[in-house]
């Protein structure tokens, strides 16, 4: 009964703070609660309250009435904290298993005010200042498996001046983000693996392993496939620039995921040494290009294949 009611709730919470691309903080986006400190703090104004009242002392319910109106005071300096902020969303267009996906946030204001802020995300706190009228703020996330990646919540609160309340309200970004596939690390894989060229001597001039600078274009696929490691089909000629079409078809691995992960290391290693490469997928094909627009392209196809 009750993981029913919290899973509710926090589905509620999540509609009710969805933001799209940009937000700004109004009165019902922002919740405000005494803090742990400000419990204690309500003890002392009972205390001095029912002291006041037991012993007829004005000197004691004023000072009563005193720390209370300080309370009162610290509600609404905290609410200011995130009252009228502005905040923008950016979100990355492609993530990649393992590495940071950068949600970053742009906070606005119309004029300097000084905000003493905390954001929480994930397992991650940390805090903040802001004192002019931009700030931007990075937050890492890591996509842990690869498709559609889902941002949790952002919680951004304050308890200026005196920590007895706090002030807080939430962010779930709307839009997902797609991730890639792990680039697989083969030349970690198969640098100390002993390497044969002897069964195709009578298919190719000359096999040797992969050194840095070498086209992809001529791998020895039926060697890599025996676990021979990466070989070099060699000839008279080699072009300087190569071109590669990297095919799901010929990728030597047993599991889709295997090969979309080998895929992409093919990607990586292309986009480093500034060689054009092209994408055939089962159901979808990139077309031959190089730099960072088409390093986008092909994540976004090995994440959705």
């Amino acid at each position: 009964m009750q993981t029913g009611l919290k899973q509710q709730l926090s589905q509620w919470i999540a509609k009710r703070f969805q933001v799209d691309h940009s937000k700004i903080l109004r009165q019902k986006d922002v919740l405000v609660f005494i803090y742990k400190q400000g419990f204690l703090y309500l003890i002392l104004i009972l205390i001095t309250f029912i002291a006041g009242i037991n012993y007829a002392n004005n000197l004691i319910l004023g000072f009563c009435f005193l720390i209370s109106a300080i309370l009162c005071i610290s509600f609404y300096l905290t609410f200011k904290q995130l009252h009228g902020l502005y905040i923008d969303v950016v979100m990355p267009e492609v993530g990649q298993v393992d590495q940071a996906l950068i949600l970053k946030l742009l906070f606005k204001q119309p004029v300097s005010a000084a905000r003493y802020l905390r954001i929480q995300w994930q397992n991650q706190e940390q805090l903040i200042y802001l004192d002019q009228t931009q700030h931007s703020f990075e937050l890492p996330f890591v996509g842990e498996k690869r498709g559609l990646y889902e941002f949790g919540a952002v919680k951004i609160y304050s308890t200026y001046p005196l920590g007895l309340v706090r002030a807080w309200t939430y962010l779930y970004p709307k839009h997902k983000v797609w991730v890639a596939p792990k680039a697989y690390d083969w030349q970690k894989e198969h640098k100390n693996k002993p390497t044969s060229a002897q069964d195709s001597l009578d298919e190719f001039k000359e096999l040797r392993g992969f050194q840095q600078g070498d086209s992809y274009q001529n791998v020895a696929w039926k060697q890599v496939a025996r676990g021979q490691g990466f070989l070099i089909k060699m000839f008279e000629a080699q072009a300087n620039h190569q071109h590669l079409e990297i095919d799901y078809q010929q990728i030597p691995a047993q599991s889709h995921e295997e090969k979309l992960s080998f895929m992409m290391g093919l990607i990586e290693q292309c986009e480093q040494l500034g060689d054009e490469y092209a994408l055939i997928l089962p159901h979808a094909r990139l077309e031959s290009g190089q730099g960072q627009a088409q390093l986008i392209k092909a994540k976004l196809l090995l994440a959705q294949a």
